[in-house]
């Protein structure tokens, strides 16, 4: 009985992913997840979801800037940032490791999830630090990491942070301060994967605030 109730349980669950059109492509690899792992997918999606809908007094915010232990140590000195986490998003693959991600063959972006208190700080003050401390111009590269998974990409939440990320990029556009275009991707927001606990706060742990990122 207890199995055939993960199985019902499962099924549904699949259905409810797939209504929200979170998978596209690759939809199949859902069946082939245990059941406690939808659940977490689940979860993850719906912190997102809830995000502008008055769920709490918290926002999220996903950027994408180079290597992901850089990005999250500057976001975790801003006053009003409540908690970051590093990890993937934007690729096809479900539950990538870093060692996935490492291959290119994913396509997802090193990224870091910030959870602020916008009563301490604005979503235009976290995307004015995000356009300052990387290079907008440099297309699948921030110094010396390459690839498709070091890409600049804003990844919005609503609707707000999508205007929010292209008026930000449009002015810093027109500004002259750069010669070449602005490549930073502004994208909706599709599941956010945890990278392993070793990436938390990387450089936090080695007594390190910052490096390089760009």
């Amino acid at each position: 009985m207890h199995t055939l109730i993960n199985t019902e349980a499962k099924q549904q669950l699949i259905k409810t992913l797939l209504s929200k059109g979170i998978y596209k492509k690759g939809g199949k690899q859902l069946y082939m997840l245990p059941l406690n792992e939808l659940e977490n997918i689940y979860r993850n999606e719906t912190v997102a979801n809830n995000i502008g809908n008055g769920v709490g007094t918290m926002n999220y915010a996903t950027f994408a800037a180079g290597c992901f232990w850089g990005v999250e140590a500057l976001f975790q000195q801003l006053n009003g940032v409540i908690s970051t986490s590093a990890g993937f998003t934007g690729g096809e693959t479900i539950n990538p490791s870093y060692e996935d991600v490492y291959t290119e063959l994913t396509g997802h972006a090193e990224a870091v999830r910030v959870e602020f208190d916008p009563s301490l700080i604005s979503y235009e003050e976290l995307l004015e630090v995000f356009f300052d401390n990387h290079n907008p111009t440099s297309l699948n590269r921030q110094g010396e990491d390459i690839g498709t998974r070091y890409r600049s990409a804003v990844f919005f939440h609503t609707e707000e942070q999508e205007s929010a990320a292209l008026i930000a990029k449009g002015k810093l556009s027109s500004s002259g301060r750069f010669k070449k275009p602005i490549v930073t991707q502004v994208v909706p927001a599709t599941t956010f994967y945890r990278a392993e606990e070793y990436h938390q706060s990387y450089l936090a742990k080695r007594g390190q605030s910052s490096c390089k990122i760009s």
